[in-house]
């Protein structure tokens, strides 16, 4: 099945390994790891004369505080551009990933999607989870369906995109989340930083991305961002974390209870699965202040 956004908790994790081993400062500017100015590069050639780029740093991309739309293709021009200085606030961008992304490959000279399989794919044993399509994958496959039911065949993603190319299975993200829960992999003061609520979301809603609306209902449970995930203070269980991952003919969500020790993991190979998820968790974990209305809109 397709990850979809799922993926960015993967490579989040696999980032604080980088952090833990002295590679990467999660409050150090870009322009320290980059070999030129991101401008340079063809992909960032856009922001050519905006010196902003150089506020940005690996905390701010991996709490979605870039600035940048979620994708570019989505603005009227299909240019990228600065919406807010970057750490000003929250608003979701798989752009943002991608920009971390160069910074491993072009700054550290890493190979992410093999960084990504050996760090966590093969540490929490994920034998059927990959950051780019494998012909084995054919025999057990899910093709995708759209709210409207017609039928969408399962892209086979042939490049590594930290924001959203992995394909996996529901064992195998069990077991991802049952690793992150137990923090293998990570030092006790990493594991401690991935869940924690790092900047106070007030969105109204997750989509649009840019939305200046603002709910109070999120200050009343301390919806946060946190490197790869969500977090937000619920009444019984407190810390939960979360992320979804959806598109047009996928429906993923993970919620993890931190005290309770105790994850549910959703994949839907069609989006319309999201809508029986709310009553699914309640079966599987109780009434929860789960932020549904942020997530779906509902």
């Amino acid at each position: 099945m397709y990850g979809a956004s799922l993926t960015k908790v993967a490579f989040a994790y696999m980032v604080m390994q980088l952090v833990d081993e002295g590679r990467l400062d999660l409050d150090r500017s870009i322009a320290d790891y980059l070999p030129r100015p991101l401008p340079a590069f063809e992909d960032y050639a856009d922001l050519e004369g905006d010196e902003r780029w150089r506020l940005i740093t690996p905390r701010i991309l991996l709490t979605h505080r870039s600035g940048f739309a979620n994708m570019r293709v989505l603005e009227a021009d299909h240019r990228l551009s600065f919406h807010f200085t970057p750490g000003e606030r929250y608003a979701y961008s798989n752009e943002g990933i991608w920009v971390l992304q160069t910074v491993l490959e072009e700054g550290l000279g890493l190979d992410v999607g093999a960084e990504m399989q050996r760090r966590v794919f093969d540490r929490f044993a994920m034998t059927r989870t990959s950051m780019q399509w494998r012909a084995d994958f054919r025999p057990n496959l899910a093709d995708g369906y759209a709210m409207d039911g017609s039928f969408e065949p399962h892209d086979e993603r042939s490049n590594v995109a930290a924001a959203g190319s992995m394909d996996t299975t529901i064992e195998d993200q069990a077991r991802l989340w049952a690793g992150i829960l137990s923090g293998e992999g990570l030092s006790a003061q990493s594991r401690a930083e991935f869940v924690r609520g790092q900047f106070a979301v007030s969105n109204a809603r997750q989509f649009p991305t840019l939305s200046s609306q603002t709910d109070p209902r999120a200050g009343e449970i301390a919806l946060s961002a946190a490197p790869g995930l969500m977090t937000f203070n619920d009444p019984r269980a407190g810390l939960t974390w979360f992320r979804g991952g959806h598109n047009d003919w996928t429906g993923n969500i993970a919620i993890c209870q931190e005290q309770c020790r105790r994850c549910v993991v959703f994949l839907g190979n069609s989006v319309r699965a999201e809508l029986i998820y709310e009553d699914l968790a309640r079966f599987i974990i109780g009434e929860t202040a789960m932020p549904w209305w942020w997530m779906y809109d509902n």
